[in-house]
């Protein structure tokens, strides 16, 4: 068990690992090993006493994480701590940090921690855009009511448009982002939008395939639409940062393909070490049900895309 330690500004808690021990001197997510016939919770809650002198009020399922370090192989199950009681202090002598996810260096945890790194750097909603704007001003001020609801993670979708009018709308909806705080994804072939300003790239399952490595520019978001295992495991052999993963439910965009339902999805995320999305037929509503069966969140166009004009 390990646990994301939030304050109130969002910065999360890290300790660092004695030098003696398996990773040594290298920062890590408070926690430790569950006891035989303990549940996740309580044994997160034991570990977080007896580290930090803290008890735990609220928490729930941020990620699990498999992990084969050659020398042992471990599964990290991840709660998001959000509500505890006391001051945490190092009860083990051991130094704390307060950090903003965007200012943890993955290189200073164990490789099984970046995950973790990942998932709480994104948000738990993933707006898809709608159709293919025939009014790019309509477009965008359906996006701009989207972002003023609290969306921080857009994927431009519009498989339709021309090279140039989807550079011109990824340049608009770029600043429109910008101004919001929110992060843009350009779903296009990598080589087309080299120039355009953007946070990150989304592959179709097609260009993941047939990618041999990580696309886009250092330090940029970069993630995947996946229907299976094989896809989900290329994504995290290239080293993307996150994952979708669909249809959960019906869709009404692709009403012939069969949906997976929640226990298959938690099944197919379970073995991935990648932040997953759960897409297809979902909404707002059903984000407590996706992270319930392992999910980051919740993408969707539909059932997140401005209600302007329906």
């Amino acid at each position: 068990m390990a646990g994301a330690i939030a304050d109130t500004d969002g910065r999360i808690l890290v300790t660092r690992r004695p030098d003696h021990v398996h990773q040594g001197g290298l920062w890590e997510f408070p926690g430790g090993k569950l006891e035989p016939g303990e549940s996740p919770e309580d044994g997160l809650a034991r570990e977080l006493d007896e580290e930090l002198g803290i008890r735990v009020l609220d928490s729930r399922p941020l990620i699990r994480v498999h992990h084969d370090y050659g020398d042992r192989y471990i599964l990290l199950e991840v709660r998001r701590v959000d509500d505890y009681e006391g001051v945490p202090r190092g009860r083990e002598g051991q130094p704390l940090r307060w950090l903003a996810p965007e200012a943890m260096d993955p290189d200073l945890f164990p490789a099984a921690d970046r995950p973790i790194i990942n998932a709480l750097r994104l948000p738990p909603l993933f707006l898809i855009t709608g159709e293919d704007p025939l009014d790019s001003d309509a477009f965008l001020e359906r996006l701009e009511e989207s972002l003023a609801r609290g969306i921080r993670l857009v994927q431009l979708r519009a498989p339709n448009l021309d090279c140039e009018r989807y550079a011109s709308l990824a340049r608009r909806a770029h600043a429109l982002c910008e101004s919001q705080g929110a992060r843009l994804l350009l779903n296009r072939d990598p080589d087309a939008v080299e120039d355009l300003p953007r946070h990150g790239l989304h592959l179709t399952s097609g260009r993941l395939m047939r990618s041999t490595r990580r696309p886009g520019r250092p330090g940029e978001l970069v993630g995947a639409s996946c229907h299976d295992a094989g896809q989900l495991a290329h994504a995290a052999r290239l080293g993307l940062d996150y994952a979708l993963l669909s249809p959960v439910l019906h869709t009404l965009t692709h009403p012939e393909a069969a949906p997976l339902g929640w226990r298959a999805f938690a099944d197919l995320v379970d073995p991935v070490p990648l932040p997953v999305y759960a897409l297809g037929g979902l909404g707002p509503g059903h984000l407590g049900e996706a992270i319930a069966h392992g999910a980051q969140g919740v993408a969707a166009i539909r059932g997140l895309w401005s209600m302007r004009g329906r």
